[in-house]
């Protein structure tokens, strides 16, 4: 059988436009969902509390617990897909999950790609020290010995606000730089309110936030353009704030009340 060049070049150009199409994303609606019966949500699973492997080897923690929620919510079954923090936005693209409830910072530059909703959970990077290490201002760190962990959100906002005589030890990690608080080789460290929870677990009662340095909402993500879905997601989250649902998952993996700048944010 001959066929013209032409034709051969047409065919080829129709399946490449249908590949491409296959491939690019698409509104979802919560209908989609309930026809499926089950809600593909991708979360992280390496950054605890928020998303952990338990001893099930099964996705827990902060957004585990939200996302089962929120399926509940739907009236379907949850399918948890573990994402890294690269791939979460691509997944939502390319169709392979429903939405995100990943741990995703609300920004302009993410919102370029996908919808956000309300914030349901944030981060906030603050000075905490021992009660009666007295520090409610940046002055008030002069002299003071503030550990940070190298090259950190935190190390960054502390070096911002300090005065020139405070002493910053840099270290490693968060670990290292907590373990100098609890022994005493600074009196002083920058963390964020997750980190800090764990303090209040490991020696409660004996430090307190002293300073609050930056705060990231979080939210959970859309397709582009998911109106409807986007919609119902806010909905959800309106509800389980002032249901204190929200609040308790906090309670359960924080150890501390949901953030006013999470719990009053629209």
């Amino acid at each position: 059988m001959n066929i013209s060049r032409r034709m051969v070049i047409a065919v080829i150009g129709a399946g490449l436009m249908m590949g491409a199409g296959a491939s690019t994303a698409s509104a979802q609606t919560v209908e989609s969902i309930k026809s499926a019966g089950t809600v593909k949500i991708g979360m992280l699973v390496d950054f605890p509390p928020f998303g952990i492997m338990n001893t099930s080897n099964e996705p827990d923690g902060y957004d585990a617990d939200v996302a089962k929620l929120l399926a509940k919510e739907f009236g379907v079954k949850v399918q948890i897909v573990p994402v890294t923090g690269p791939n979460r936005i691509p997944y939502l693209q390319s169709n392979q999950v429903d939405l995100l409830v990943a741990s995703l910072g609300i920004t302009e530059e993410r919102a370029k790609s996908v919808d956000f909703s309300q914030p349901y959970a944030g981060i906030s990077i603050g000075v905490f020290g021992a009660k009666a290490t007295e520090v409610s201002k940046p002055e008030d760190l002069s002299g003071k010995t503030i550990g940070v962990a190298r090259a950190s959100t935190q190390d960054t906002g502390v070096t911002k606000v300090a005065p020139k005589d405070a002493k910053i030890q840099r270290f490693d990690d968060d670990a290292s730089a907590v373990q100098a608080l609890l022994s005493g080789q600074v009196q002083l460290i920058g963390v964020s309110n997750v980190v800090a929870a764990q303090i209040e677990k490991a020696a409660p009662g004996r430090f307190t936030q002293k300073l609050q340095l930056s705060q990231q909402v979080q939210g959970i993500a859309v397709r582009k353009g998911s109106t409807e879905l986007l919609t119902a997601v806010n909905a959800f989250i309106a509800k389980v704030k002032a249901s204190g649902e929200l609040g308790k998952i906090h309670e359960k993996w924080l150890g501390a009340p949901l953030p006013d700048f999470v719990a009053n944010a629209k």
